[in-house]
């Protein structure tokens, strides 16, 4: 015999316990499935393990979709005021780091314990160490078979997440229950993770290994970010170049804009005046780091040069080369790195208001398995939370 209940949630991350939570506070009877040993996994390596549950300025232009409207009826209708809210009902206590980030003052794991207390709220059965054998579709819904198992559902919800951190065990699953019943899922790529680069320049800045400084990056679609750059020794990373790798595509180059605060002809010149006879190398180290002068001086970026042997031209070929150095990234580290999986679920199969198939009623996406990607900064927790509220209540409400 199978056991009865109204709604299967696979994947206990962000997306999938906050919609149990909620549907079943709201009178539905829910069991979670997830294949691992602990729920919210992801969630507690997030955010250096403070979990950056959300963002201040969360709106739909912070995020990349194939279509830019999709997402924004679920953010509209639960807000990053309404999870701050809850977070502060749990007497969790956050700060603002920057760019309206808000990260847990304690740890992540704060934000797994609410989930967990809402779930335990909504009476959710929590089976972690699940196996799923299969997913058919029948006349009473979603008939689920598990090792030893079989649950029977009127509707299921996939919030099995993306690609990205296998080690934390992601799999393709949510793909290919998608496929299976026929909707279409747009192809995926590693977003939010560091590039790798070509051997003669890696080999020359991989001496910087560690060394951040602030940039704005550009991509060849126009898309720019003014954050830190981080030079590992596998290429580049930080902030500014995590966000940039979403808007990237293989082959393209990136810009980088060294001086993005300051006006480096008018710095040259008060510089010149005043010391002559300054190396150029020591007058940009005043404002960059000094090992990376040197990498850019062996990349013939600046000439080895007193300010007052600098001529005009030279002074004009200099500032672009400092604020339109072009890289061409070999390629990005992947889902072993990536913070998320761009593309998935085409959400031209999905309701907006309520992240329904319209292909096969009582069949939900939400999360990052949907084809809807946030910049670093809280944004793809925001749409966890979010989507999962509008399929929570689209469950709620079935008559």
């Amino acid at each position: 015999m199978s056991e009865q209940v109204d709604v299967v949630i696979i994947g206990a991350g962000a997306a999938g316990l906050f919609c149990a939570a909620q549907a079943g506070q709201g009178g539905r009877s829910v069991v979670v499935l997830d294949n691992g040993k602990k729920p919210g996994r992801k969630i507690l390596m997030s955010g250096g393990g403070r979990c950056n549950f959300t963002n201040m300025y969360a709106e739909p232009a912070a995020f990349v979709s194939h279509n830019p409207h999709f997402c924004k009826s679920a953010l509209a209708r639960y807000t990053q005021w309404d999870f701050i809210e809850l977070v502060s009902r749990h007497g969790i206590a956050y700060h603002e780091k920057t760019l309206g980030q808000l990260f847990c003052d304690n740890s992540a794991e704060d934000i797994v314990n609410l989930l967990l207390k809402e779930c335990d709220d909504g009476n959710v059965s929590l089976r972690m160490r699940s196996e799923i054998l299969s997913v058919e579709r029948n006349e009473g819904g979603f008939l689920v078979k598990l090792a030893g198992a079989e649950i029977q559902a009127s509707s299921l919800v996939i919030a099995s997440g993306g690609l990205s951190m296998p080690g934390l065990g992601a799999t393709p699953f949510g793909y290919k229950i998608a496929e299976q019943f026929g909707i279409n899922v747009l192809p995926t790529r590693a977003g939010l993770v560091p590039f790798t680069l070509h051997k003669p320049l890696l080999e020359v800045l991989q001496a910087l290994s560690g060394i951040a400084t602030p940039v704005t990056v550009t991509a060849e679609n126009g898309v720019s970010f003014k954050e830190s750059i981080l030079f590992t020794h596998r290429g580049l990373s930080g902030p500014a170049v995590l966000q940039l790798s979403s808007y990237w595509q293989a082959g393209e180059f990136i810009e980088i804009n060294l001086f993005p605060e300051l006006n480096i002809n008018d710095f040259l010149n008060a510089e010149r005046e005043s010391h002559p006879n300054q190396s150029l190398k020591n007058t940009l180290a005043k404002h960059l780091p000094k090992r990376l002068v040197e990498c850019l001086q062996s990349l013939d970026k600046v000439p080895e040069l007193t300010l007052k042997q600098l001529s005009s031209p030279q002074q004009q070929q200099l500032i672009d080369a400092l604020q339109q150095w072009r890289i061409q990234p070999n390629g990005t580290e992947g889902y072993r790195t990536a913070e998320v999986t761009l593309g998935g679920v085409d959400t031209k199969a999905l309701s907006s208001k309520s992240m329904e198939s319209s292909q096969v009623p009582g069949l939900y996406f939400i999360g990052e398995v949907v084809d809807v990607t946030g910049w670093l900064g809280g944004y793809n927790f925001q749409w966890a939370w979010s989507s999962a509220w509008a399929c929570a209540q689209a469950l709620v409400n079935q008559p």
